[in-house]
């Protein structure tokens, strides 16, 4: 159980889970500046930037980079594969969404979107609408750093500005959604900061608003051992200070870390899903995007990549 949630906590674009939709971001800015990037976010620069100064100014920093080579080469391969993660991430559900509008599926619902900016930068089919729900101050940060920069959708963009604890269907509904079309549903950088209970209900939730032929794609929860993450955490925390990184949430204790998760494939499978998952490790590798020793690699501490489609 996470250390630093409730069950009605809130939080903006610079605070709280909040926060970590700034990280990502600023991942993908890092990696749309590389010379061969994997993947491309002309956003996500000004997405961060009208943030305010945080730690994610140096995740997306190359200067940044090199001195932690200096410092530390341990802790810099941690954030070397923190970013080359966000990209094979970033990567894997954009062929999802790819491959469904190739499908003929033309409704996508994208839970707890952050700063995601997939409505902007896919290229979607006409008639494609895409569903963004998260709390309202996200939604509202996002959409006005868009509107400074003339960005407009490349899709018809609906901003569902509703907390997942609450009654999301009924507000995805008075949106517009249609249950009775086949739907995309993408639930990124999302499961990790649901208790058990709330991740069964959220796919109960997805399986009744789901016409046949839906599909839906997850990041499943790595669980690593509190021996490894108090080590990764003192690692961090000797460079924050060396570097006088001003104190930011620590990510662990925004998670629940809970034993009883039920394994996210398998419940799609049991629920009227056809589903199939990779490891983030197999793919990172996959990708030529593993940079870590032997010796930091735990099998159950990193995530699966989860697709379904419904078949009934």
């Amino acid at each position: 159980m996470s250390s630093l949630r409730t069950h009605n906590d809130t939080w903006d674009i610079a605070t709280s889970v909040g926060s970590t939709a700034v990280m990502v971001a600023a991942a993908r800015a890092g990696e749309t500046a590389k010379p061969d990037p994997l993947i491309r976010d002309p956003y996500a620069e000004a997405l961060v930037a009208g943030v305010g100064p945080g730690i994610w100014d140096f995740v997306r920093s190359e200067e940044f980079a090199a001195k932690v080579v200096e410092a530390d080469a341990e802790v810099a391969a941690i954030f070397e594969h923190m970013g080359n993660y966000q990209a094979v991430r970033t990567h894997f559900f954009d062929a999802f969404f790819a491959d469904a509008v190739a499908a003929g599926i033309r409704q996508v619902v994208i839970l707890a979107s952050g700063l995601d900016s997939r409505a902007y930068r896919l290229d979607w089919p006409a008639g494609t609408g895409v569903y963004e729900i998260d709390q309202p101050k996200v939604l509202d940060y996002k959409a006005a750093r868009m509107a400074e920069h003339g960005t407009l959708p490349s899709a018809m963009r609906h901003a569902v500005a509703i907390d997942l604890r609450l009654d999301w269907p009924a507000a995805l509904r008075e949106a517009g959604f249609d249950a009775d079309a086949p739907t995309a549903w993408l639930a990124e950088g999302l499961l990790m900061y649901l208790p058990a209970e709330a991740q069964d209900r959220l796919f109960e939730q997805i399986t009744a608003l789901s016409a046949p032929s839906s599909r839906v794609a997850a990041e499943t929860v790595g669980v690593r051992s509190d021996e490894r993450r108090a080590e990764t955490r003192a690692k961090f925390e000797r460079i924050r200070e060396q570097f006088g990184i001003a104190e930011s949430p620590d990510i662990a204790e925004l998670m629940y870390n809970d034993p009883d998760r039920a394994d996210v494939a398998q419940w799609l499978n049991g629920h009227g899903w056809r589903s199939s998952a990779v490891t983030s490790a197999d793919e990172m590798r996959r990708l030529d995007r593993w940079v870590l020793p032997p010796e930091e690699f735990e099998q159950d501490a990193f995530s699966s990549f989860v697709t379904a489609e419904k078949v009934g």
